[in-house]
C-alpha cells in the first residue's frame, strides 16, 4: 500500500487479526539497507545516484524497492538524469486506479507537480496551471496528494505516485511540463534542468542557456553532471549552424569530472582535440584525459609528449604539464624524488605565469610527496601551500591544501584535529558536488576513525566509500584496500581478504607502484588477523621492498611494520624482527611518530619475549598500552593488552582476557574479540578471571597504569632519567610519580620498592 491509506490499511488489518497478534510496525529502510537489498538480489551494477533515487521512490518500502530495481535491470535504457525511475506495471497498479478518478486537467496538473522538484500552488500557477487549488484539492481527496500544513508545498502522499504519474504519461505530455517549468522556476539551475528535459535534442541555443546555469551553478560550488553537461556539449556538427565553443564543450568536460561521468568527460575532449588548435585549449583537453584515466596513469603514457609540444613555451600551459608529470611519476615510475622534483617545478612555473590555482596545486602535491617520503622540507612546504590567497577549490579538492594538511595531522598523530579537517573537507565536496573528493574524503575520514579506534563507524564509512567507488568508477582501488582494512578490524576477515587481494589486482592492472604498496599492507594486516602468519610475512616483506625502492621513509604512511615484525616473531625469526624494528624505529624518532615508536614497542616485547624475557616484555607492553591511550589509538591500545594478557599464560598463576574483550568491545573490533574468546577458551582449567599483577607482587594492584610502570622500572634498577627515556615523560614526571607510589605503599625511598619485590620473590 502507499500514501495516508498505509496506516488505515494497517488498522484495519490489526483488527481483524486474533486477539493474541503480536503487531509489530517495521520503519522504512534506510538509503544503505535498501543498497544492501539490491546488492543481495543481484542488482549490483546500479550507480550510486540511482539507488538513492530508488530509495526516495519506494519511501523505504522494500517491495517498492526491490521491484524499482528489477525495472531497471530489465529496461536497457537508462532514465535520462532528472527524470523520475520508470515505474513497472506491478507497481502502477497500485495508484493507477485512483488516478483515472481525476479530471484530464487535475491529472495534467498532478504530472507538472510530479515534474518539479519543489512543487508548490505558486510554481503551478506560474507553469499555466491556472486552477490548481481546486484541481490539487481533487487530488488529496483522492489520497494522491497531501498538503503541507506548515505550508504551500505541494506534496504526494508516496513518492511512488509521483513516479507512476511521470511514467504513465505520453512523452510529448512530460516535456510539456517542463517546458512550462523551464520558464516557470525561480531558480536558474532548476529552469536550465527543465529545459533540458524538455528537449528531445540540443541544438547551440540550448547548450548556451546550459553553459550559463553550469557557470552559475561552478560559481555556487555545485557540480553539474548528467543531462546538463551532455545538453552543454551541443552536437557535434549541427545542420546548418555554427558547433558550440570548444571552450563551452571543455568546461562541460570538466563539470562531467567533478560530477564523477569520466566517461563523458574524455569523449568531449577527444572530441576537442580533433579540431582545436589553440594551445590553451588543447593543453586543456588533455589535462581532462589524463585525469579521467584516474590511477591508471600508465594508458595516457603517450599524451605526454604530445602536451608537452602543445605547451610550447608557455609558463602557465607547462606548469599544467608538468603538475601531471609529478603525478604520473608518482603512480607509473613510482619514483617519489622525480615527482617531488616535478612538482616543485610545476608549482615555480605557475608562480611566474600568475596562475594561483595551479600553483597550489603543485604545492600541495610537493608537501604531500615530500611527507610521505620523511623530508625535512615538508612542514616548511606545508606553510608555503597554506599560505593567502588561498583557492576555495583547491583548498577543499582530494589532491589540494587541505588535504596535505590533513595528511599532516594524521601522520603527526594529532587525530582529532585530522577528524575535524577530513570532516570539513567532506561536507564542503558534497556541497559543491565534487564526487572523486568526496570518495576520497570518505575513505580518509573511515581511515581517521580506524586509527581512533572506532571500528564499526569506521567500516560503516569505508564501505559507503567503496559503494561510492563502485558507482563511479573513482578510486576503487584505494577504497577496497581501505574497506579490506576496516572489515579486517571490525567486520569479516574473509571478506578483508578478499578484498585486498581485490586491490592489490587493480593496482597491479594499473601499474600504481603507489597504491600497490598499500594493498599489499592490507593484505598482509588481513592474513595477520586471519592467523596466517606465513602469508603476512609473504606479504609484507614485498611492502618493505617496494617502499625502499620509491623512496617512502615515513612509517607513518603505511604502518606496516609492527605488522611484519609482529609476523616474523611468530614464524621464528625473531632476528630479523629486531632488525626491522631497529631501522624503522630510527626513522620514527627522526619524524616524531610517537605512535609508530609504541608500535615498534609493543612489537620489540614481543621479540624479548621469545628470546626469553617474559618479564621484561610485560613491563615494555604496560608502557605501550597506557602510551597508546593517551595518543587516542583505540585498537592500538587493546592490541597491546591482548598482547599482555597471552604472555602471561605462558608463566604461572592467574591469568584474563578481560582488559583486551573490554578495550575491543568499546572497538566494535569484532574480528579481534572474536581471538579474545578464542584464547581465553583455551586457558588451563581453574585459571582466575582477574589479571595478574605486573611486575610480581600484589603491593602494585593498588597503583595507577603509570605508577605501576615506573615501579616496575624502578625494580629493574632504571634511574629517573631512563626511566623518562623508556616511558618518554619528563624527569620532573618520574619524581612526582614516585612520590605518589611511596605514599600510597607507605614507604620512604626507591629502595624500598625494590625491597618489596625481594620479600615477594623470596616467598
Amino acid at each position: 500500500m502507499c500514501g495516508p491509506d498505509e496506516g488505515q490499511e494497517y488498522d484495519r488489518q490489526l483488527r481483524a487479526s486474533p486477539p493474541d497478534t503480536l503487531a509489530v510496525r517495521l520503519n522504512p529502510l534506510s538509503p544503505a539497507q535498501v543498497s544492501t537489498l539490491l546488492d543481495h538480489r543481484g542488482y549490483t551494477d546500479l550507480p550510486r545516484s540511482t539507488v538513492r533515487e530508488i530509495h526516495r521512490t519506494s519511501g523505504g518500502n522494500p517491495l517498492f524497492a526491490l521491484e524499482l530495481g528489477r525495472a531497471l535491470g530489465e529496461n536497457p535504457t537508462p532514465p535520462r538524469p532528472g527524470e523520475p525511475l520508470p515505474v513497472p506495471t506491478s507497481l502502477r497498479a497500485l495508484v493507477l486506479s485512483r488516478l483515472d478518478l481525476l479530471s484530464d486537467e487535475a491529472r495534467r496538473t498532478l504530472l507538472v507537480a510530479s515534474a518539479g522538484a519543489r512543487p508548490t500552488l505558486a510554481l503551478l500557477h506560474a507553469a499555466g496551471r491556472e486552477n490548481a487549488e481546486a484541481e490539487t484539492a481533487q487530488a488529496a481527496a483522492l489520497g494522491l496528494l497531501a498538503t503541507e500544513p506548515e505550508g504551500p508545498a505541494v506534496r504526494f502522499a508516496h513518492p511512488l505516485i509521483s513516479a507512476a504519474l511521470y511514467a504513465e504519461a505520453p512523452a510529448q505530455e512530460r516535456r510539456a511540463a517542463h517546458t512550462a517549468l523551464s520558464t516557470a522556476a525561480s531558480d536558474p539551475i532548476e529552469r536550465a534542468r527543465h529545459l533540458a528535459l524538455s528537449t528531445s535534442g540540443t541544438d547551440p541555443e540550448v547548450a548556451a542557456r546550459l553553459a550559463e546555469a553550469a557557470a552559475l551553478a561552478r560559481d555556487r560550488g555545485r557540480a553539474l553532471g548528467g543531462r546538463l553537461a551532455r545538453a552543454a556539449r551541443g552536437p557535434a556538427h549541427p545542420r546548418g549552424r555554427r558547433p558550440a565553443p570548444d571552450e563551452r564543450r571543455l568546461e562541460a568536460a570538466e563539470d562531467a569530472i567533478i560530477a564523477g561521468e569520466v566517461d563523458l568527460a574524455r569523449d568531449i575532449a577527444r572530441e576537442v582535440l580533433t579540431r582545436a588548435t589553440a594551445p590553451a585549449e588543447r593543453v586543456r583537453a588533455w589535462m581532462v584525459v589524463i585525469e579521467a584515466a584516474g590511477q591508471a596513469l600508465g594508458d595516457v603514457d603517450a599524451v605526454y609528449p604530445q602536451v608537452l609540444a602543445d605547451a610550447g613555451d608557455d609558463p602557465v600551459l607547462l606548469a599544467q604539464v608538468h603538475y601531471q608529470l609529478a603525478w604520473r611519476g608518482l603512480v607509473v615510475q613510482g619514483d617519489f624524488a622525480e615527482a617531488r622534483e616535478q612538482a616543485a617545478h610545476a608549482a615555480k612555473l605557475a608562480a611566474r605565469g600568475g596562475d594561483r590555482r595551479n600553483e597550489l596545486m603543485a604545492l600541495a602535491l610537493q608537501a604531500s610527496t615530500e611527507t610521505l617520503m620523511g623530508h625535512p622540507d615538508a612542514p616548511a612546504t606545508i606553510k608555503r601551500a597554506l599560505r593567502e590567497p588561498q583557492d576555495p577549490y583547491v583548498a577543499c579538492h582530494h589532491n589540494g591544501t587541505g588535504m596535505a594538511r590533513f595528511r599532516w595531522l594524521l601522520m603527526s598523530d594529532q587525530l582529532p584535529e585530522a577528524r575535524s579537517t577530513i570532516t570539513a573537507l567532506l561536507r564542503e565536496a558534497r556541497r559543491r558536488g565534487m564526487v572523486e573528493s568526496e570518495v576520497h574524503f570518505q575513505r580518509f575520514l573511515a581511515e581517521t576513525e580506524l586509527r581512533s579506534g572506532h571500528c564499526g563507524r569506521a567500516l560503516d564509512l569505508a564501505r559507503e566509500s567503496l559503494r561510492l567507488a563502485r558507482d563511479s568508477g573513482i578510486g576503487l582501488g584505494a577504497s577496497a584496500m581501505l574497506t579490506s582494512l576496516a572489515e579486517a578490524s571490525g567486520g569479516e576477515v574473509g571478506r578483508a581478504l578478499e578484498l585486498a587481494r581485490e586491490a592489490t589486482g587493480r593496482a597491479e592492472e594499473d601499474g600504481d607502484q603507489m597504491y600497490l604498496s598499500r594493498a599489499l599492507a592490507a593484505l598482509g594486516h588481513a592474513q595477520s588477523v586471519a592467523g596466517d602468519a606465513a602469508g603476512a610475512v609473504a606479504s609484507l616483506r614485498r611492502v618493505r621492498e617496494l617502499e625502499v625502492g620509491l623512496g617512502i621513509n615515513d612509517p607513518a604512511r603505511g604502518r606496516w611494520q609492527g605488522d611484519l615484525a609482529e609476523a616474523l616473531v611468530r614464524v621464528g625469526e625473531p632476528g630479523e624482527a629486531q632488525e626491522l624494528i631497529d631501522v624503522t624505529r630510527a626513522h620514527a624518532l627522526r619524524l616524531g611518530r610517537e605512535s609508530i615508536l609504541a608500535v615498534l614497542d609493543r612489537a620489540e616485547a614481543l621479540v624479548r619475549a621469545a628470546q626469553g624475557d617474559q618479564d621484561g616484555a610485560l613491563v615494555r607492553l604496560t608502557s605501550v598500552q597506557d602510551r597508546f591511550a593517551k595518543l587516542g589509538y583505540g585498537l592500538e591500545e587493546a592490541r597491546a593488552a591482548f598482547a599482555m594478557a597471552r604472555l602471561r599464560t605462558r608463566r604461572p598463576g592467574p591469568t584474563s582476557y578481560d582488559e583486551a574483550a573490554r578495550l575491543f568491545r568499546r572497538c566494535r573490533a569484532l574480528p579481534w574479540l572474536r581471538q579474545v574468546e578464542a584464547a581465553a577458551a583455551e586457558e588451563p582449567a581453574g585459571t582466575a578471571a582477574v589479571p595478574a599483577p605486573v611486575p610480581a607482587f600484589d603491593a602494585l594492584e593498588g597503583l595507577a597504569s603509570m605508577e605501576r610502570q615506573v615501579a616496575a622500572l624502578v625494580m629493574e634498577g632504571a634511574t629517573n632519567r631512563e626511566i623518562a627515556a623508556r616511558l618518554f615523560i619528563s624527569v620532573k614526571t618520574v619524581e612526582a610519580t614516585l612520590t605518589r607510589v611511596y605514599r600510597k605503599l607507605g614507604i620512604r625511598s626507591r629502595v624500598d620498592i625494590v625491597r618489596l619485590a625481594a620479600g615477594r620473590h623470596a616467598k
